[in-house]
């Protein structure tokens, strides 16, 4: 673990130069600790792969006194606790057609079957690293490696909120309508980031998500009920918490 003062306001705190789940273990050991402490001059913790970001009001502290209060200098992260459980979040996807226009080229530059790419992408569960790019979208690692596919060479004005798409060794997926270069694969009838719900997201940095193959048939149920008042989201979206 190493930190740098990256403003007048921040602070980088850096694990291994590498992304896997030892290191996104140590960045939540972190967060963890700082959030026990609630120093009441950090203002926002963001994690990442494999960092953190403190931001501080430096109206109440500098930097070098922040990191004196954080013991950075000499905090054993292993002695850190979390939580073992983990959540994980299943969701509906329909493959191909017009809503995976790209199925057939991850398919073919791997050299398997469309099915092969289904059954291959709905097996894991991934674990979610970070949100960011927008609001709810998750950066996941686990994808397999029969998978890896590069992004577009020529990125998409708009991707449909909910693609599910992989670039290079990750998968993820669009909460909202935008541009990108990822290779679509799926689409999922749900809105997995809503402002108007509480919690907005469906998962968290941490959680798991898995993805799981639905019909055209129950792709257009979910369209249909899903801006009814009534609409029940925990009947598609399994959740479960793994100990």
């Amino acid at each position: 673990m190493n930190y740098q003062i990256i403003s007048e306001q921040a602070i980088l705190v850096r694990f291994e130069s590498r992304i896997d789940p030892k290191t996104f273990k140590k960045v939540q050991q972190l967060v963890v600790y700082l959030e026990r402490l609630a120093h009441d001059a950090i203002n926002e913790i963001v994690p990442s792969y494999r960092a953190v970001m403190i931001h501080f009001d430096d109206r109440k502290t500098d930097a070098k006194s922040l990191i004196e209060d954080l013991k950075l200098d000499t905090l054993d992260i292993c002695d850190i606790e979390t939580s073992e459980s983990s959540k994980v979040v299943r969701i509906p996807v329909i493959y191909g057609g017009k809503y995976g226009p790209d199925l057939e080229e991850v398919a073919k530059h791997n050299n398997l079957s469309v099915e092969e790419v289904i059954q291959l992408h709905t097996a894991p569960t991934y674990l979610i690293y970070m949100l960011g790019f927008m609001p709810g979208f998750p950066y996941l690692g686990g994808l397999d490696e029969r998978l890896y596919t590069p992004r577009r060479d020529e990125p998409r004005v708009r991707i449909d909120a909910g693609s599910v798409g992989i670039a290079k060794n990750q998968t993820g997926l669009y909460p909202k309508d935008s541009p990108g270069g990822w290779q679509i694969i799926g689409r999922t009838p749900l809105d997995v980031f809503d402002l108007d719900r509480e919690p907005m997201t469906l998962y968290e940095a941490g959680d798991n998500i898995q993805f799981y193959q639905i019909s055209q048939e129950t792709y257009d149920e979910i369209i249909e009920q899903k801006y009814d008042p009534d609409f029940d989201i925990e009947r598609w979206v399994t959740i479960q918490d793994e100990h």
